[in-house]
């Protein structure tokens, strides 16, 4: 029988009232940097997009760059599709580490992170 190791979550063992200020922004600096790096990535796929459509659209009578330009579109598909999966996995860890930091119950929490809750 196969166990899936659990991941822990920062603070996951820390009751919400010995959590302090600093703490607490932390968290919040934490949560403010997941939404610039999202925004990075979608910036970056932006480009790479954008990089692509002007090689196929400016020069479509060449092969290497045509192929060159779909390669920019399919990277920028990635790009795109990667940072929105990072971002919602470090934005459900945070959901989690917020959960205890309000002052909910931890089993509460738990059920919640996991979409179990009623």
């Amino acid at each position: 029988m196969m166990f899936r190791k659990q991941k822990r979550v920062p603070y996951s063992q820390v009751e919400s009232d010995e959590m302090i200020l600093r703490d607490h922004l932390a968290r919040d600096r934490t949560v403010l940097a997941n939404e610039r790096t999202l925004l990075a990535y979608i910036r970056t796929a932006i480009a790479l997009l954008a990089a692509g459509g002007t090689l196929m659209t400016v020069f479509p009578g060449s092969l290497p760059l045509w192929f060159i330009g779909v390669m920019f579109l399919v990277l920028g598909l990635f790009v795109a599709v990667f940072g929105s999966w990072r971002f919602a996995v470090v934005a459900r860890n945070m959901r989690r580490v917020g959960a205890f930091s309000r002052g909910e119950p931890k089993e509460d929490a738990a059920q919640a992170a996991e979409g179990d809750a009623p």
